[in-house]
């Protein structure tokens, strides 16, 4: 069967996934880290937990803001930006961190600084992969972007988690900040396709917004597609951003095993994206079934991680959740983006991400404080069976359809 990659015959793609390979193995060194040092300076659940929420937290407060402004604004410059801005980022958590001066509190402080950027340039991306290809490679692009994403998954946290093991985190947060630079130069030479509204005058950005969210929650299947994506990422990302406690709190393997927990949960992600990447592509005009499925399976394999004591069966439950969370989020996305118009694409897509990523921010939160409160065993439990309650009016919606 033929690999769905039509996309890579633009040579903007192929620029624009080549230097983002390495950004993305920066992006998963810095997680991998940030992780360890939340677990490492307080061996709190709910200390990590609040550090993946407060890293979230302004995509979910102001990721609709952010999508309107990608709807009116020239993509190259913004994304140069904010790649750079997390350059800088880096480069300033390195710096604090070799002096001495890292402590619970600035560690916060970057996690917010991070998501801030995150938040800015998340819906710039989710605009700018489509518009560099025809629209009919658009499914192409998000099946391609994917194996990119989840390859990096796989190395990227394996490389933080030797380094930090073997020469320390100062270490791991050095090759985070070097592997920004390659897609910031990536960036300068893209040429993304204008869209059709860009030389009239923009609406006003309220009205915008609210047009955005209409036709989100007006039309079906992206109303069905962001609502799945939400339980997926409150059950399954959430699970997937406390892995410090289960590594180290509960089978006491310190920052190897988080990074081989990290790097499961990948390789599982990057199964994903290849089989999504294999198949043929994606049609239009419904939810693919098996999506909708293995999403229901992924909330009951939470359970049954937390009612394993084997490391070995740990790793492998890990890396299903890697390849439910990506099978799901990739499915979703690439559902809603098909048929949606350039202009309406950064307001409806950061709605897409602001649901994903507000939920899995509120799971860590949750999932943080009540392994603090009665055990990760009997936390992983409730999240599961909460996740499939939640899951029914969701799947009824699905089936009338």
């Amino acid at each position: 069967m033929a690999m769905n990659i039509s996309a890579l015959k633009s040579r903007d793609f192929r620029a624009y996934m080549s230097g983002n390979i390495f950004a993305l193995n920066g992006y998963w060194i810095q997680r991998i880290t940030i992780g360890w040092l939340a677990w490492d300076l307080t061996g709190s659940a709910a200390f990590v937990g609040l550090v993946a929420f407060l890293n979230y937290a302004p995509t979910m407060f102001l990721g609709p803001f952010f999508g309107v402004f990608a709807d009116r604004v020239r993509l190259k410059p913004i994304a140069v930006l904010a790649q750079s801005s997390l350059l800088v980022s880096a480069c300033l958590l390195l710096t604090v961190y070799l002096a001495g001066w890292l402590g619970p509190e600035l560690l916060l402080i970057f996690a917010i600084l991070a998501g801030a950027i995150d938040a800015a340039y998340s819906p710039v991306r989710m605009s700018l992969a489509p518009r560099l290809v025809a629209k009919a490679d658009v499914a192409s692009v998000i099946s391609l972007a994917a194996v990119n994403f989840n390859l990096a998954r796989l190395t990227g946290p394996a490389l933080g988690g030797l380094m930090i093991a073997h020469w320390g985190v100062g270490a791991a947060l050095t090759l985070q900040a070097l592997c920004y630079l390659p897609f910031v130069l990536a960036l300068t030479t893209l040429n993304p396709r204008p869209r059709a509204n860009e030389a009239s005058k923009p609406e006003p950005f309220l009205m915008a917004m609210r047009e955005g969210l209409g036709h989100t929650f007006r039309t079906p299947l992206i109303r069905q597609a962001v609502l799945l994506t939400g339980i997926n990422a409150f059950v399954v990302r959430g699970v997937l951003e406390i892995l410090p406690v289960l590594a180290d709190g509960v089978f006491d393997r310190g920052a190897p095993g988080l990074g081989l927990l990290t790097s499961a949960a990948g390789a599982g992600a990057l199964l994903a994206g290849l089989s999504k990447a294999f198949l043929p592509a994606q049609m239009g005009g419904r939810l693919p079934i098996h999506a909708v499925l293995t999403a229901v399976l992924g909330t009951m394999v939470v359970a049954a991680l937390g009612l394993t004591g084997s490391w070995p069966v740990a790793l492998g439950l890990v890396a299903l959740l890697g390849f439910v969370a990506t099978n799901t989020g990739v499915s979703m996305q690439t559902a809603i983006q098909i048929g949606l118009a350039d202009e309406l694409r950064g307001r409806v897509m950061s709605l897409w991400i602001m649901v994903g990523i507000g939920a899995a921010a509120i799971g860590a939160v949750v999932s943080g404080g009540m392994a603090e409160w009665i055990g990760l065993e009997g936390t992983l439990i409730f999240t599961s069976l909460a996740g499939l309650a939640m899951m029914v009016p969701v799947l009824r919606d699905v089936w009338r359809r």
